[in-house]
């Protein structure tokens, strides 16, 4: 389906929120290191439920290592910099949605890496400043799957 992508997680309930989500969506979750967790922080584990174990997830040494493993077609940097909508974007099946790191977001050198095919961006209300990284992520997985019309659901 889709590439969830995590660059440099922070917080571990996040990161166990969305290997809830890519089982039910049936996309991958990629975490690219450093991550602010250990993937057996009990944290994560609380917040991912019993998905873990069904969860497709790939740790990465870095972006680079998660371009060359996966070599997705094209890759969709979420950020609140960006001035086209995600709603924009015609997803295909196997696009990857890249994330960054809570407190930040995703650095300049993702951002402007030639393998970024857009920045894409969430609307949120004047006042607002972000979104709840699993939030924004979810967002983005719905939107990509409601365009090719939900496939795979029963």
């Amino acid at each position: 389906m889709f590439e969830v992508v995590l660059h440099e997680p922070e917080i571990a309930p996040n990161a166990g929120n969305l290997m809830r989500l890519t089982v039910n969506t049936r996309c991958r979750l990629h975490l690219i290191e450093p991550l602010g967790f250990r993937l057996d922080d009990a944290r994560l584990r609380r917040a991912g439920l019993d998905y873990r174990e069904y969860a497709q997830v790939m740790v990465h040494e870095d972006f680079e290592a998660f371009l060359t493993a996966v070599a997705p077609s094209r890759l969709f940097a979420f950020t609140q910099h960006a001035v086209r909508r995600y709603t924009d974007v015609a997803y295909q099946a196997g696009d990857a949605l890249v994330f960054g790191r809570e407190s930040v977001g995703l650095p300049a050198g993702v951002l402007e890496h030639p393998a970024i095919t857009e920045q894409v961006r969430i609307p949120i209300a004047p006042g607002g400043r972000s979104l709840n990284l699993a939030n924004a992520a979810a967002v983005g997985v719905y939107e990509a799957w409601r365009q090719l019309g939900f496939h795979d659901v029963e």
